[in-house]
This record gives C-alpha cells, sequence and structure tokens, in this order.
C-alpha cells in the first residue's frame, strides 16, 4: 500500500540539501552505514523516525543537523527550568541545553563532526567522482554502447519482460466483461477516421457539437454536457462492469509497474519514502508508455491476445472526449516513431526516476540516476537507431515525456471524478495513487 510522505523536521538544517547525500568513505564521517530495510527506527535522542547513524548515534536528520550546528558554533546553552526536561519529538525544541545533553549522553562524538575544510574536501571529491562517471557513459566503447550503458539497457529489458508482454495472460483472472471479446472479434472489420490535425475522435469528422466544444467560449456549456453523457452511461449496468474491470486493471498495472522497479537496483537503493514518492508520480506515465507497445495505430486499439480495448470502452465508463483525444495523439505520436525495446524501456526509466517527483527527498541520488539513463538513451538512439528515423529522436522522446506529464494531470482530474460519481469504482490502491 503507497502511504503520504512526511516531511522533515522543520528545526533540521540539512533536510533538503543533504537528505540525498550518500556517507563519505572517511573515517571521520559525520554518517555512518544506515540500518537495512526492516522496522523503523527511532532517534535515539527525540524518539522521531531515524535516518541512520549520525555521529555514532542513531538519531534524526533534526538531532543530526542540531547536534552539528550547536558544536559548531559553540553555542553554549542555559536551561531555564532543572536541566531535566523531557526531549520529545514535539518538545525537543523547548530546552536546547537539555536536548545537547541528552545528545551527548546518547553517545554523540564532537570529534566526527567536520570541519569547513573537510566538507570542501569532501564536496570536491564528491563532483569528481560524478564528473568521472559522466565521461565513462559519455564515452561509448568503438562501435557501440559502454559496458555499463549495456548492462543498464539489458537490466531493463529482462524487467519489462517479467512484468509485462504483449498478451498480458493474468488480465483473464480479471474477469474482463464479454464486450471486450467480442470487440477483438470485430476489429479487422473496422477503421477509424481520424487525423492528427483533428482532435475528434469519433467514427467521422468533427461534428458541429464537438467544434463548439473545442472552442474556448463554449467550454463550459461542452463540460457541463460531456458530465451529463457521463452520468447517463455509468447508470448502466455495462458501464459498470466496464468501470469495474478498469478499475481491477488500472490495480494490476500498477502492482506490475512496482515489480518492476523493484527489479532495479537502483531503484531498491532509494529510502521507502522515495520509493513511493517515485511510484506515486509516475505509475500513469510509465504505464502509458508499456502500453503502447500494444498498441495498433491502424485500428485505434489495444491487443492484449483475445482482448482488445479501445476508445468506445472509455466512452462508456464516463471519461471526457477532450482528454481521450490527448492520450490518442500522445499514443499515435510515440507509435509513429518506430521506438525499439531498448528504447521503450529506457523511457520507463526516465519516467520513473524523475527528481522532481512530490515528497522527493533524495533529489541528487534521483538525479543521477535520471541523468544515467537519459544519457543512456541518447547514446543508444545514436549508436543503434538507423537514419533517418533516429534523426532528433531523442528530443522528440523528451518531448513526448513533458506531455505525458500534462496527460498524468488529467488523467489525476479523470479518476477524482469518477470516485465522486461513484465511491466504490474506484481502487484503494487507485485512491491513495491519486490522493
Amino acid at each position: 500500500m503507497l502511504v503520504m510522505y512526511r516531511p522533515c523536521d522543520e528545526d533540521s538544517s540539512s533536510c533538503s540539501s543533504n537528505a540525498g547525500t550518500p556517507a563519505p568513505s572517511c573515517a571521520a564521517s559525520e554518517n555512518e552505514d544506515t540500518d537495512p530495510e526492516g522496522e523503523e527506527k527511532l532517534c535515539t535522542v527525540c524518539g522521531d523516525k531515524a535516518t541512520g547513524y549520525h555521529f555514532h548515534v542513531l538519531s534524526c536528520e533534526g538531532c543530526k543537523g542540531f547536534f552539528r550546528r550547536s558544536i559548531s558554533k559553540g553555542v553554549s546553552f542555559t536551561c531555564p527550568f532543572t536541566r531535566n526536561c523531557t526531549i520529545t519529538k514535539t518538545k525537543r525544541r523547548q530546552c536546547q541545553a537539555c536536548r545537547l545533553q541528552k545528545c551527548l549522553d546518547a553517545g554523540m562524538r564532537k570529534e566526527m563532526i567536520m570541519s569547513h575544510e573537510s566538507l570542501m574536501i569532501r564536496r570536491a571529491l564528491r563532483n569528481q567522482k560524478k564528473q568521472d562517471r559522466l565521461q565513462r557513459l559519455q564515452a561509448p566503447a568503438p562501435g557501440g554502447l559502454s559496458e555499463e550503458q549495456e548492462q543498464i539497457i539489458e537490466l531493463l529489458k529482462h524487467s519489462h519482460r517479467k512484468n509485462f508482454n504483449d498478451t498480458m495472460p493474468m488480465i483473464f483472472e480479471l474477469k474482463p466483461p464479454e464486450r471486450l471479446f467480442a470487440h477483438a472479434r470485430r476489429t479487422n472489420d473496422r477503421r477509424r477516421c481520424w487525423s492528427p490535425g483533428s482532435l475528434s475522435l469519433s467514427p467521422c469528422s468533427l461534428s458541429s457539437a464537438s467544434e463548439e466544444c473545442l472552442s474556448s467560449d463554449s467550454e463550459m456549456s461542452c463540460e457541463g454536457q460531456g458530465r451529463q453523457q457521463n452520468e447517463e452511461y455509468v447508470g448502466s449496468s455495462e458501464a459498470a462492469l466496464l468501470l469495474q474491470h478498469f478499475s481491477d486493471l488500472s490495480t494490476f498495472m500498477i502492482q506490475q509497474l512496482i515489480k518492476f522497479a523493484k527489479d532495479i537496483p537502483d531503484f531498491r537503493g532509494l529510502s521507502m519514502d522515495d520509493q513511493i514518492a517515485l511510484l506515486k508520480g509516475a505509475a500513469f506515465e510509465v504505464s502509458q508508455i508499456q502500453c503502447n507497445t500494444i498498441f495498433d495505430e491502424d485500428t485505434l486499439t489495444w491487443n492484449c491476445g483475445e482482448l482488445c480495448y479501445s476508445i468506445d470502452e472509455c466512452i462508456i465508463v464516463g471519461i471526457h472526449q477532450l482528454y481521450l483525444d490527448l492520450a490518442m495523439r500522445f499514443h499515435l505520436n510515440l507509435k509513429k516513431l518506430r521506438l525499439h525495446e531498448d528504447e521503450y524501456v529506457l523511457m520507463e526509466a526516465i519516467a520513473l526516476f524523475a527528481p522532481d517527483r512530490p515528497g522527493v527527498l533524495q533529489r541528487d541520488i534521483i538525479d543521477q540516476i535520471h541523468e544515467r539513463m537519459a544519457l543512456t538513451l541518447q547514446c543508444y538512439i545514436q549508436q543503434r537507431h538507423p537514419l533517418p528515423e533516429g534523426r532528433f529522436l531523442y528530443a522528440k522522446l523528451l518531448s513526448l515525456l513533458t506531455e505525458l506529464r500534462t496527460l498524468n494531470v488529467e488523467n489525476t482530474k479523470e479518476i477524482l471524478l469518477m470516485q465522486d460519481r461513484s465511491a466504490n469504482s474506484v481502487s484503494p490502491l487507485l485512491k491513495e495513487l491519486v490522493s
């Protein structure tokens, strides 16, 4: 189950800047090895959630920063009470003298606080390592990618194939409605009239009503008409069955995405809070990229073996036409680029490791992973994707990833609208995803 992230304590000066900083390797390190994943560890000083061993004591970011500042500045605190104040998460700011004394009693070591010069040296070493890593990535072996880039691609492809395939046999356990099987049998005889220059996805060209809906002056009336139509659709038994199936299918896709991410060592190495933040932010985007691999641009359908999904089913359950138009345009634009499997999985990784997701703490670490995936995709296109398709392909993919961000926002709105219309139509996992 996904959970909301809790912001760092406000009195920690190092929360935003050092939360994602790896521990230095020198003996006088401020941060020692953190505990492995398991039960939650508590700060020895105040009882808040501990982030690791700091100055030889299991502590939180707040007490870590407080101890460093107090010792570095040589501040002398005086207890206004009886020098025996209770230090807890909520009371730790009431008496700095007793808090500092408890830090010392817990075993925090003054000599482990690094001087300004030592900190500058450590930062210089870290920057040098980052530059060396980028140079290794940007310098592929003669006639191909670097060994590290090859390993990244193979790992991503293995995880993708294990958790997502063209036929998706696990879908049949979700009891799809008979309509989806019947629709698959009719697919070969159906073609839709849709052009990239028009937002209409109706079987024919834009109707006068659709044109009015697309104009800015008629935006409010169009929204009202769409809401009325959606309520009528959801009221039908067929819509209810499809809506339940889509909810189950979305939940299944998210579960597969979690398994996909867990197979990536870089993802497993992040904190649990950051893993949750990345999954919540990227679930829809990665799922859309995966679904594009089974998208048929001739029939505008997604084919999963004997099942066939189309825009018709989305309209029946009440999804707005304008959102569907934008989603269809994204899938058509992505499909026509004729991507290789390697490029698809790298796009998924770039979407997953986005350092600007809400709730992310270790932004520096995630940004390094994101940059490594992006450089691997760029090098792959230069080395392996033939011209003329490969020309400007990297720039086009970045543009589509940006477009996918907008679709992500609109998708959240659609899920919230469905939840308002029918509280039971959205699974708990989907509710948590858009919370």
